[in-house]
Order: C-alpha cells, then structure tokens, then sequence
C-alpha cells in the first residue's frame, strides 16, 4: 500500500478532489492509502438534497464550505478537529457496502490507544457506546472503488448540531433526541499518554499504526508531481468548486414521496402531466452503484400507474443503485 501526503491542503474541494483523481485516474500497482483534515465544511452524500440537509443561515454565517462528494451516504461535518481516512483499491467485486473490512485497521489502532469501546455498529457508523465518532461511505467506478470514513477527534460538537439538518425520522430511529446527543470526539476516551496530541499529531500515530511501523521514513509514499496537483485542480473547478455539483439546479415537484429503509432513506420527487412522469429525481443517504440519473432517465415517459412503474423497476438492477432493497418494497412505500 502507498500513503499519499496531501500536502497539508485544508480545502475540502481540493481534497476531495485529489481523493477522487487516485480513484480515477492514478492507477497505482497497490492500494492507497489518503488522510485530509478541512476547513469547516459539510460533506454532502452524492445522492442528497444538499438545501434539506444544511442549516443555511448557520453555514452562511459561519462560513462553512459545502461540498458534494462522489459517495453515496449521508452529510457530514468536518473541522479541524476532524480528520479523513480514505482507502482506494480495486473493487474485487465483494468488498463494496463491506465497511466492516475498512475500519478493521482503524478500529485496531483506537484500541491499542485506549479506546476499547470502539466498534462498527449498524450500517456504516464507527461508535463508542451509542455513540457515533465516524460515517463512513463507498463508491466504486470502473473496477475500483473508495472506501473513506471520518474520525471526530477534537472537533466542535456544537457546530456540528447547528450546521446540518438531519430528519426528524432519521433521529427518532435511533431512539434519541438530537444530534448533539449521539455524536461524540474520541479524544476524551484516549489514554492520558495521547491526550496532549493535536488532531495532526494523532492522525500521524494512526498512519504508523496502519503500515505498522516505527517511524515516517518506514512509509511506502506515492509521492504527488506538479503535473498530478495540475489535474486535481482541473477536477476542483469542474465539480467540487462548482455551485451546481455542490448544490444542484433542481425544478419545482408536484409529487414527493419518501421512506426510510433498512438501507438509508429514500425519496422520489416527480411532475406528472397527462397521467405520465416528465421529470423525476432521487434523493438518499443510500448507498448504490451506478449513476442514480441512470434510474431517473428511465422513467421519463412512463406511465404513472402501479402496474407500470413496477415493470420498469423491475427492468433495472434495484440492489445495484440501491442496495438491499426489492422492486415491490421501492413501489409499496413511494408510489
């Protein structure tokens, strides 16, 4: 495996950026291995509606970057107290939606530090107790695949309660009542040796921990050239430094439909005329292959009607884009 050292590069848009030029177009002949710390950002899940998920006039105030990754999963809050983790690797075809063997190096190093209670619970959440420090999130494209999380060390809990907007039905199924009361940073929990250590400082520890060594120089590194850094760039101005990839362009719905799986939420937005869908988006915190437009392309034209929608969906690949979820389940809760 080859660490990657960004530089000390603390725009999300860049970051994200250069993770997504090592899943593309840097095809090493091993793994990768990315950390990034940003500035106070959201991370918006590919599939979100990024206005129903930010608290905007917090974000505004405060100044809080937004950007939309290539991921699927839900929003995230990032500080400098927060750090990223992000393993990219060939997609054996069995290692997708299996966060368990992501966060084995990771969840391996917390305990060696102190944190015992550290453990992978439910979909894709790293928690202590009942409470989360890590979301974690994939995606895969042409035979390869990312698999990156987060690590609340220090980070600003309150910021995180005001700067997103999750559902209410997203909380309540976790039996509790906020956001403040189910996240927490990790540092509390570490031994008294590492409780001086900044969030830089306690990343580096993990990177030693992952390649299991003793000192930086032992780190196999895939050093970044001028000519790399160019492309990254190129990559930032057409997606994460976009408004519209950030945000997104999005027309008024007449109908909105939404449910809450055992694989994340979904919602499916349409406009009928004439008894037919002319427009139709999907939003979620799910976690698909394939490019969900794929899905909303096939049912411009289609009649809105039970018998037809269930024939078109059972002409796509649901588990593909959606995950573990039937054509008869979509249709019952959304139509």
């Amino acid at each position: 495996m080859y660490f990657v050292d960004n530089q000390g590069q603390l725009d999300p848009s860049v970051n994200i950026a250069l993770e997504t030029f090592l899943l593309k177009e840097k095809i090493l002949d091993e793994p990768i291995l990315l950390f990034y710390i940003n500035e106070p950002s959201i991370i918006i899940g590919r599939n979100q509606n990024t206005i129903e998920e930010i608290n905007a006039d917090y974000v505004e105030a405060n100044k809080i970057h937004i950007v939309r990754r290539m991921s699927g999963g839900g929003a995230v809050y990032h500080d400098l107290g927060n750090f990223s983790f992000c393993f990219i690797t060939k997609d054996e075809g069995d290692s997708f939606r299996d966060f368990g063997k992501f966060t084995k190096p990771v969840i391996s190093f917390l305990h060696s530090v102190g944190v015992k209670e550290a453990e992978l619970k439910g979909r894709n959440d790293l928690v202590i107790g009942e409470k989360k420090f890590s979301g974690n999130a994939m995606y895969a494209t042409n035979g390869r695949m990312t698999a990156h999380g987060t690590i609340l060390f220090d980070s600003d809990l309150d910021a995180v309660t005001g700067a997103l907007k999750p559902r209410k039905e997203k909380i309540e199924s976790k039996g509790i009542k906020s956001i403040r009361s189910r996240v927490t940073n990790i540092k509390p929990f570490v031994d008294e040796a590492y409780q001086n250590l900044t969030t830089e400082e306690f990343r580096d520890l993990m990177l030693l921990s992952i390649f299991d060594v003793e000192t930086r120089e032992g780190v196999k590194e895939y050093l970044l050239t001028e000519e790399d850094w160019k492309r990254v760039y190129e990559i930032r101005e057409e997606y994460f430094g976009n408004w519209d990839w950030n945000y997104g362009k999005s027309p008024k719905f007449e109908i909105q439909k939404h449910h809450r799986f055992p694989i994340g939420s979904i919602e499916v937005r349409m406009n009928v005329e004439d008894g037919h869908i002319q427009q139709l988006k999907v939003f979620g915190d799910f976690f698909g292959l394939g490019e969900i437009k794929d899905v909303e392309d096939a049912f411009i034209g289609v009649k809105y009607a039970k018998e037809d929608m269930l024939a078109k969906l059972n002409e796509l690949d649901i588990k593909k884009y959606f995950g573990n979820v039937t054509a008869e389940e979509l249709l019952e809760e959304l139509y």
